[in-house]
């Protein structure tokens, strides 16, 4: 038991300086790598703001183009909900003002 216990102290220091040498000896290892965290997609044409090249959808900036594009569709259904509605009311407002007649 006890020559165990001696083998393992004698053994300890190597393995010790082993693996700080390991580590001092890698200095790439100590250095930090970003992986894929560099960045947009830097493909093809630089992208503008809305209001830099309004007539040019395709050279704006992602949440510009959806932004206008939500916008355009609300204003069409909004526009069209209004213009087949309209004539609606105004029966609804004669017969409302009209019942005794």
């Amino acid at each position: 038991m006890a020559s165990m216990a001696a083998r393992a102290a004698r053994q300890f220091p190597q393995i010790a300086t082993s693996s700080r040498s390991a580590v001092t000896c890698q200095p790439s290892a100590l250095i930090h790598r970003r992986g894929l965290a560099g960045g947009g997609d830097h493909h093809g044409p630089p992208k503008v703001n809305l209001w830099e090249d309004p007539m040019n959808p395709s050279r704006w900036k992602e949440e510009h183009f959806v932004i206008a594009s939500a916008t355009g569709w609300g204003l069409l259904f909004f526009g069209g909900y209004k213009f087949f509605t309209r004539g609606k009311k105004d029966k609804e407002e004669l017969i409302m003002e009209h019942p005794n007649k």
